[in-house]
């Protein structure tokens, strides 16, 4: 069955861009459809400008003034980028950009999506917004991680006992490194934190759309984060 991926929100009648037969390019949202312009701000929001661009919320001027431009642009909220042949990929949510102290902005869901792709990873958050440098909390998958402790000697048979293990942090650690190495300094997380506790719906950090609740996460986890910068400001 062929699918053709598409992007579009409600305030946008919902389409900007689809990929369509016979012009398909995966890993994109297509190219923006006719009459509709789409333009990526110097911050890296997605913007779009059309007929298709709503008048504005009803009975909520500033929400429209905040939404729409005085020049008619409408700021999605997404973060994308428009490659050499106009073609439209999504990144991430503005919402969810990291900003560092030093001023320095990183999209973390393709860093995160990096991570994931290891057989040893589960799940993978990145933070550091407003922090001197990134950090990833991971959780690990538990069946491989078992099978490579039994054939290096770690004995301990329980998640939560395993991450305790340095032998066993250390290879986590390799693993999301070696998955992340193309990246830019910036964007490599610097600690991590591992967990034996996935994230769920029913414990807040999940949307039920399955979206991670960065916030909520990161809440969740304040000690052993504040822990974590704490010490790396003590180190020599």
């Amino acid at each position: 069955m062929p699918i053709l991926e598409g992007y579009g929100l409600t305030e946008t009648s919902p389409v900007m861009a689809v990929n369509v037969f016979g012009q398909t390019k995966l890993g994109t949202v297509g190219r923006p459809i006719p009459g509709v312009e789409v333009r990526i701000a110097p911050d890296g929001e997605i913007v779009t400008r059309g007929p298709n661009v709503m008048h504005g919320y009803y009975g909520k001027p500033d929400a429209t003034a905040e939404a729409v431009d005085p020049d008619g642009w409408f700021h999605t909220g997404d973060i994308g980028v428009l490659d050499a042949e106009g073609y439209l990929k999504i990144t991430d949510r503005k919402k969810d950009l990291i900003v560092t102290a030093g001023g320095k902005n990183i999209a973390p869901q393709p860093i995160e999506n990096l991570a994931k792709s290891s057989k040893y990873v589960s799940n993978a958050v990145m933070l550091g917004d407003r922090r001197p440098f990134p950090i990833m909390l991971i959780v690990p998958q538990a069946d491989p991680l078992k099978a490579w402790c039994a054939r290096h000697g770690v004995a301990e048979d329980e998640l939560d006992r395993m991450l305790s293990v340095a032998q066993v942090q250390a290879k986590l650690e390799r693993e999301v490194r070696r998955t992340l190495r193309d990246l830019a300094q910036i964007e490599m997380p610097k600690k991590f934190i591992f967990l034996a506790r996935d994230f769920s719906v029913e414990g807040g950090e999940l949307t039920p759309t399955l979206k991670v609740r960065r916030r909520v996460v990161e809440e969740r986890h304040r000690a052993a984060i504040e822990g974590l910068y704490a010490h790396e400001r003590e180190s020599p």
